[in-house]
């Protein structure tokens, strides 16, 4: 049986650690270097390292800082931020990353990930989703009434840019098209519950999962061990992601890992997860 996952994930601006809520009020957290170290000793089993501003600011990814972080570790390290074609996703393989998120670029240019798969192989593309829980207008049209209340159609839109630009794509389509071109793992952010600390969007995770074939990634709203534990028992994702929480020493890898394991969920022991 393959064992779930749990990765710490490093939101970096101008070269800091940040960590905000449904991706706004940002507020330093630290040093990228230090936490991915600490982080990989309490037992992670990789880190997400990603600049969010670098798309919104139209430069490349901090790949010195990238090259520091992955010198530190021992456990894999995807990169994202600032992606945008295939010279990209080179320059973070070769500056230590072993896998690279890709969102604006993808929307932007769908066939980058094909390209990236060819070339690198589609283990170390990750189709990272940046998506909000909407309604239709033509459903708001057509059934005034429902104001997304039971019974209407749940449909998640896709944003790029750090959660900045909306675009027309589907949450669960747009999931299923990434896999189809070649991406290895999804990537779902619920940008609803980013930071919220009352539980992953489970609907949508779960929609996702269903959806694809490749690995899940749930991410954005976990406060508890308890909501890890739910993304991985309810929702299918095979790799939940941590921040804030940790960040602010709310519970520990460790921790969540544990209460994991009384539920029977297969999870890499925390001790052989140190280098």
């Amino acid at each position: 049986m393959l064992l779930k996952r749990i990765i710490v994930c490093l939101d970096v601006r101008d070269g800091r650690v940040v960590k905000g809520t449904s991706f706004i009020g940002l507020r330093d957290v630290g040093d990228p270097v230090e936490l991915a170290k600490r982080y990989e000793a309490e037992g992670a089993d990789e880190i997400v390292f990603l600049d969010i501003s670098a798309s919104a600011e139209g430069r490349t990814t901090l790949l010195e800082t990238v090259r520091r972080t992955a010198e530190q570790l021992f456990i894999p390290l995807t990169v994202g931020g600032g992606i945008n074609d295939v010279a990209d996703i080179g320059n973070a393989l070769r500056a230590g990353a072993d896998k690279v998120s890709i969102n604006t670029a993808a929307v932007a240019r769908p066939e980058v990930m094909t390209e990236a798969a060819a070339r690198f192989g589609s283990q170390c593309i990750v189709a990272s989703i940046d998506a909000r829980h909407e309604q239709r207008a033509i459903e708001m049209h057509a059934r005034p009434d429902a104001g997304g209340e039971a019974g209407a159609r749940p449909w998640y839109r896709v944003f790029t840019h750090g959660g900045r630009y909306p675009t027309e794509l589907d949450a669960i389509g747009w999931a299923r098209t990434c896999a189809q071109l070649g991406a290895g793992e999804i990537l779902v952010t619920s940008i609803d519950q980013d930071g919220q600390r009352n539980g992953y969007d489970l609907s949508l995770t779960g929609a996702i999962s269903e959806a694809v074939t490749v690995p899940v990634i749930a991410s954005g709203g976990a406060g508890s061990p308890e909501h890890v534990r739910a993304a991985f028992q309810l929702a299918g994702a095979d790799a939940a992601l941590l921040a804030g929480i940790l960040h602010d020493g709310l519970t520990t890898v460790g921790e969540v890992k544990s209460v994991l394991a009384a539920a029977g969920i297969p999870v890499r022991p925390v001790l052989e997860s140190r280098p």
